[in-house]
């Protein structure tokens, strides 16, 4: 692998760790992506065919352009109030902006 393969390869690798942490979640339950990728990109770091390895670059990048979508267009539904129930979501919001003015939201009676 050339040097600029790999740091392209390098960028894609981050990207797409960031794009697996920030959609699927870092909790522990779910490490075995982020380790599968990391797997994956250790074992291919040894390629030495560029058209081989720029094929296995360009799939990390639509899978990262996958992951990126998909949680647009989960996002975009939400915000269309697509037979969503968004109350939870909602609170959310105005947590966020209450506590951006240094307020916080009061506790809701329910009986």
């Amino acid at each position: 692998m050339g040097s600029q393969q790999a740091m392209e390869a390098f960028k894609v690798y981050r990207v797409l760790l960031k794009a697996v942490k920030n959609h699927i979640g870092k909790e522990e339950y779910k490490k075995h992506f982020s380790q599968y990728i990391a797997e994956q990109f250790r074992k291919n770091s040894q390629l030495s065919d560029p058209s081989l390895v720029a094929q296995r670059i360009k799939l990390a990048n639509d899978y990262t352009y996958l992951l990126n979508s998909v949680h647009h267009h989960k996002d975009l539904l939400f915000s269309y109030n697509i037979a969503v129930d968004r109350s939870d979501e909602m609170k959310r919001i105005l947590g966020k902006s209450a506590a951006s003015v240094g307020l916080k939201l009061p506790e809701v009676y329910q009986p």
